[in-house]
């Protein structure tokens, strides 16, 4: 058995362990600082998995996602966006308070997880990338992930070497282009790497959007205020933040805020970080996020919001929901871990993996 095979089945028994426990949410309670927020963040609801999205964790079914919606509204209380702002000393919130989120443009989410949100009674912000409304492109993780299930990984080499050269170490996963590849380019060498990506794989892309409609049509994100879903903002095409210009960043933040405003007639307030990491919340993005009207920032390294946090980082569990036990875990014990960990070694969670990857423990 591998070392992370190993560290999941020990996580697994534990949780079982911990959930069987008389006093188990005041045992959580001990574990870490106060919990006064918890988050939690979806993406994709589909019963299988693509080639679009094979692999790189995004997709939850909607039988787990029912299981996971009834899981929160027996043991906590949902609340909205304008419960946190409202928030101002991080006392005002319930006790177990717990906040639903949903980012990407994934069509499935208006399809299947408003309605079960609406039949649980539990809002949600759903935060959206206008790039890909109407699926005229596709979102740069799931070009990448199908070429990689239907071409291998030759492709994407290939135009990596077209974009940096021959002397650039070959990827050899789906998961490097997210941790290693995305995070140090540039923006406008990753558009070039999209588009040397399309010519090399064949591939016409607004053709094959539109076939496979993964996103959400411009009626049906009008519709989701009815769901009791806020519009929020995930930069124009789903980009990492740290190497931006200021001009990259009125071009990723702005743009997809007036267009998501426009198009859904609702202010759009927050703002999620794609891959979730701190790392690319620069003091420049966030003094820019403040001056633009938005009036919070989402991350998703699965660290315990504490009471008072600041409502620009905060923090969400990124779940793979198997059942009641490992839930608990992910969402009430990790998370309070996490944050111990970072107040007893002075240790700032700035690790840029992707959100996909599941979580195997402390990180």
């Amino acid at each position: 058995m591998s070392y992370n095979k190993f560290q999941r089945a020990a996580l697994d028994s534990a949780a079982r362990t911990l959930w069987r426990m008389p006093g188990r949410f005041r045992i959580a309670r001990i574990l870490g600082p106060t919990y006064s927020l918890r988050c939690v963040v979806f993406h994709n609801i589909s019963a299988t998995d693509s080639p679009f999205t094979k692999g790189i964790n995004v997709s939850t079914t909607p039988r787990k996602l029912e299981e996971a919606l009834r899981f929160l509204t027996t043991y906590y209380v949902p609340v909205r966006l304008e419960d946190i702002l409202a928030d101002s000393d991080g006392r005002s919130l319930p006790p177990l308070a717990v906040l639903l989120t949903f980012d990407d443009a994934y069509a499935s989410v208006a399809e299947l997880a408003a309605p079960l949100c609406r039949k649980f009674g539990v809002p949600a912000i759903f935060f959206l990338n206008a790039a890909f409304l109407d699926n005229q492109r596709l979102a740069p993780d799931n070009l990448v992930c199908y070429v990689a299930n239907v071409l291998g990984m030759k492709p994407i080499n290939a135009a990596l070497r077209a974009v940096r050269g021959t002397e650039i170490p070959q990827l050899h996963s789906v998961a490097e282009v997210f941790t290693s590849f995305f995070p140090s380019i540039t923006l406008a060498e990753r558009e070039a790497f999209l588009e040397a990506l399309l010519h090399m794989a064949a591939i016409r892309e607004r053709p094959l959007a539109e076939k496979m409609a993964l996103y959400l049509t411009t009626k049906q994100l009008r519709t989701l205020a009815s769901f009791d879903f806020e519009i929020g903002n995930h930069t124009y095409s789903h980009v990492h933040c740290r190497s931006l210009s200021r001009e990259e960043i009125i071009r990723e933040v702005d743009r997809n805020k007036v267009e998501l405003e426009s198009l859904s007639g609702t202010e759009v307030r927050s703002f999620s970080q794609p891959y979730g990491s701190s790392k690319d919340v620069s003091h420049e993005l966030a003094h820019h996020l403040r001056e633009s009207g938005h009036e919070a920032i989402f991350l998703s390294e699965s660290v315990a919001n504490t009471q008072g946090s600041d409502r620009f980082q905060l923090d969400r569990v990124n779940p793979q929901f198997q059942g009641e036990d490992t839930f608990f875990l992910d969402l009430e014990v990790l998370p309070r871990l996490r944050a111990a960990r970072n107040r007893l070694f002075g240790f700032v969670h700035r690790d840029p993996r992707h959100t996909y990857r599941s979580e195997m423990g402390l990180r």
